[in-house]
């Protein structure tokens, strides 16, 4: 049975150490329902996200929640130091798109 979702980020915090401030202290486990689903993804956006998801020790679904739900809220979900590493590995991998690109996509 799957119990929370852990984001390591050391002594910058994550997304569990945001929920567990913004609720006095105290973390509240909720039990949630996952389902498997198929998405696609441009394949250098996927490595980064690989890279980040192994960085932060944490699944890429993880990570996908995460982001989502952060972006929902309007919150930022990275630290200005995972952001470093993000544009770091950016750069490895090729990773030219920006957000700008994400309506303009085709394969």
């Amino acid at each position: 049975m799957y119990r929370a979702t852990y984001c390591h980020r050391g002594a910058e915090g994550g997304i569990l150490a945001d929920a567990v401030r913004e609720r006095g202290g105290v973390a509240e486990m909720r039990k949630i329902e996952r389902v498997q689903t198929g998405v696609r993804l441009e394949k250098n956006v996927l490595k980064v996200m690989k890279a980040v998801a192994a960085h932060l020790e944490i699944g890429l679904g993880d990570l996908i929640e995460g982001l989502v739900l952060h972006n929902f809220e309007g919150k930022a979900p990275f630290s200005p130091q995972t952001l470093a590493f993000i544009e770091t590995v950016r750069k490895a991998y090729g990773l030219e798109l920006t957000a700008a690109d994400s309506h303009k996509l085709e394969e």
